[in-house]
C-alpha cells in the first residue's frame, strides 16, 4: 500500500456498443411507400436559411455624431421617407444619464493643494 493516497488509472476505459431494444412496433409497422410530391426530404445543409429581412438600404441612412454634453459617439438609423430615427445606440437614457454625470464632473470643486503630478515652475 503507497502512502501517497493517489488513484493511478489502470487501463484505458473501452466502449461498450449498446444497442437501443426494438419495441414492438416496429416490429409490425407496415412500409409506407409515398410519391415524391407527398413526401418529405431533407434539406440540403450547404443552403442557409435566414429569416432577415430583405436589405432595405433604399429607405434608411447612417449617421454618427458627437454628442459633446455626454460626452459621446451617437450612432443612428434614419428611416429616409419619414427621418425617424429607427435605432440609435446609444439609447437616449443612456445619453441623458451621461450628459448628466458628465456635469457633475465639470462641477466638482478643483483640489486646493497642488497634487504630486503638478508640475512648478
Amino acid at each position: 500500500m503507497s502512502a501517497d493516497f493517489s488513484i493511478k488509472p489502470v487501463g484505458a476505459p473501452a466502449a461498450i456498443p449498446v444497442a437501443p431494444p426494438v419495441s414492438e412496433a416496429t416490429n409490425k409497422a407496415v412500409q409506407t411507400v409515398l410519391p415524391a410530391s407527398h413526401s418529405v426530404t431533407v434539406p440540403d445543409a450547404s443552403a442557409s436559411v435566414r429569416n432577415d429581412s430583405p436589405p432595405s438600404s433604399d429607405f434608411v441612412s447612417h449617421q454618427a455624431f458627437l454628442d459633446r454634453a455626454a460626452g459621446s459617439i451617437v450612432y443612428q438609423v434614419i428611416d429616409s421617407k419619414t427621418n425617424q430615427v429607427v435605432e440609435q445606440y446609444p439609447d437616449e437614457a443612456t445619453l441623458r444619464r451621461r450628459a448628466y454625470y458628465h456635469t457633475l464632473d465639470l462641477t466638482k470643486d478643483q483640489p486646493t493643494r497642488p497634487l504630486a503630478t503638478d508640475r512648478t515652475a
